[in-house]
């Protein structure tokens, strides 16, 4: 099960790195939309200690949410603004897949050089986490679209699922499942936001918002 685990978790990565390379917005909603798959077959494939039900429960909810509810939502939203790719983001592609290996290369020396004062399930766990806050944080700041940005905000809670994974043992598994509702509500906010800017705007782009006067 450790092979499959750590199969899971540099597919994670790669996903991440396909969502930030990808200028069709589906692209990368498609590529959140597998890393949720992947996460929620992660607790099976670490063996955690936690009960069959919990492990089901945790899955379930997991896959629920990250791979079918959440970029639905985010295909609707899509949808209704009218937009397919990320035009002109604040740094090219090109540069974001450069700026993106780098920080993968800088999470896995990090993760490495970190210490946990617990054996992890696997020691691409905090590597695998820190690579996919880093992309999500990298998507944030680099794009323009508020849907591209809402993909950033998924990874970056996907990076802190994964993380968690590592503290299985120690986080209840209320806290887990408070933190995916709190994805949950803030998709839903962002989506309606992202509905009504593009309604009163006829765009969603969030440079140009900012030229705004009253």
């Amino acid at each position: 099960m450790g092979q499959l685990a750590d199969l899971l978790l540099l597919l994670v990565v790669v996903l991440g790195l396909q969502a930030l390379a990808t200028s069709r917005i589906q692209g990368a909603v498609r590529a959140v939309a597998l890393q949720g798959a992947a996460l929620s077959l992660l607790p099976f494939a670490l063996g955690h200690a936690l009960g069959l039900g919990a492990m089901v429960a945790i899955a379930a909810i997991t896959f629920a949410l990250k791979a079918v509810l959440i970029p639905r939502l985010l295909t609707r939203a899509i949808r209704t603004a009218g937009v397919v790719h990320e035009a002109e983001p604040f740094v090219s592609l090109h540069v974001s897949v450069m700026l993106g290996a780098a920080l993968v290369g800088a999470a896995f020396w990090l993760g490495g050089a970190l210490e946990l004062p617990w054996p992890a399930p696997s020691r691409l766990v905090v590597p695998s986490a820190l690579a996919t806050l880093f992309l999500g944080l990298l998507v944030t700041v680099s794009r323009r679209k508020a849907v591209s940005q809402v993909v950033g905000y998924l990874m970056l809670e996907n990076g802190i699922f994964v993380f968690g994974q590592a503290l299985a043992h120690q986080v209840p598994f209320v806290v887990e499942l408070g933190i995916l509702l709190d994805v949950l509500v803030g998709v839903f906010v962002m989506g309606i936001a992202i509905h009504h800017i593009s309604r009163e705007f006829d765009h969603i782009d969030v440079d140009a918002l900012s030229t705004l006067r009253d």
